[in-house]
């Protein structure tokens, strides 16, 4: 059986990818994470997936190795992190009423074959009207200065929602598990063999 390995130090991944209860390990990739003259969103998100899965892939031989990057766009706009208080304001009333679209890269790497599986996940959030004081309350709440976008969708950030729509919710976290499984059975670990204890 080969060893499976997450790409990633994300305390989210790691407690997402933990729900299909089988044992990994966890790597930090290092690499320059810079788009790429004209690249677009969905390219940029694919390309980095498969380098940070590939980054790691000398420390563990014979292994399935999961790489997942994630951009949000808000009026083809890319939103970073607002790490400061006005700046959540000002991105949160930026979406009020409107869609924000996440793009989650993901990758399997057969480091043995050196073979990859890739592909992109998007994920829609549409925002209902906000008032000033429930983005304030919010965020003095919920502290999301970390967070592209301004918001935790895994807490209280739901309550700024109308609806999401998508295939996979836990692609809003960061690692969409309904296309990890795929990539991973196409790669030839089935997550459901592995629980059988026969």
């Amino acid at each position: 059986m080969k060893t499976l390995v997450l790409g990633s130090t994300s305390p989210f991944r790691k407690t997402l990818l933990e729900k299909l209860n089988v044992p990994f390990e966890c790597a930090k990739p290092n690499i320059d994470e810079t788009p790429l003259v004209n690249e677009s969103s969905i390219a940029l998100v694919e390309r980095l997936a498969i380098e940070k899965a590939k980054a790691v892939a000398d420390q563990f031989p014979n292994a399935l190795i999961i790489g997942s990057d994630q951009v949000a766009l808000h009026q083809d706009d890319i939103l970073g992190k607002p790490h400061t208080r006005e700046n959540a304001i000002k991105q949160l009333t930026r979406f009020s009423g409107d869609k924000v679209t996440f793009f989650t890269g993901l990758c399997v790497y057969d480091n043995d074959l050196d073979k990859s599986y890739s592909l992109v996940e998007p994920f829609d959030v549409y925002f209902r009207t906000l008032t000033h004081a429930e983005i304030c309350a919010y965020i003095d709440a919920e502290q999301p200065l970390k967070c592209a976008g301004s918001f935790k969708s895994e807490g209280l950030g739901i309550t700024l929602f109308e609806k999401l729509v998508g295939d996979d919710p836990n692609a809003l976290i960061g690692l969409p598990l309904i296309k990890l499984h795929a990539l991973l059975k196409q790669a030839g670990f089935d997550v459901l063999n592995y629980q059988r204890k026969d």
